[in-house]
């Protein structure tokens, strides 16, 4: 049970890594994958950033949790870090992006967290 409840943890926390290393390197195509196109050289340009750098800190801190608390401390963040995919979902419906994309991607990643959180606290 402790393989199948880390490897998804560890594997959510570097898909967040990965998230912010593209927002912060290749925003544009990171905007139009996160289901709301945005022009990184306009205004956007900055809130990308921004994007980049939560997903990074929130898959180190993941890490962080799972290394050196444990698996609990990991469920109970990913418990309240579920949030965010669940308001990416709103936030791409609010500004027309794709049904496809805000229940696709976004708040089916917000359901394999809870699962994930789930099999954390079963450990």
């Amino acid at each position: 049970m402790t393989i199948a409840a880390y490897t998804p943890a560890v594997l959510l926390d570097l898909f967040c890594l990965f998230l912010g290393h593209r927002f912060w390197f290749w925003p544009a195509p990171a905007a139009a994958g996160y289901g709301v196109p945005a022009d990184p050289r306009g205004d956007a340009g900055a809130y990308l950033a921004v994007k980049g750098g939560r997903d990074a800190a929130l898959g180190l801190t993941g890490l962080a949790l799972l290394a050196f608390v444990g698996a609990r401390a990991e469920a109970w963040f990913m418990v309240c870090v579920a949030l965010v995919p669940l308001l990416d979902t709103v936030t791409v419906l609010r500004h027309g992006g794709r049904k496809a994309v805000a229940f696709g991607m976004h708040f089916a990643t917000a359901v394999v967290v809870l699962v994930c959180a789930g099999l954390l606290f079963a450990v």
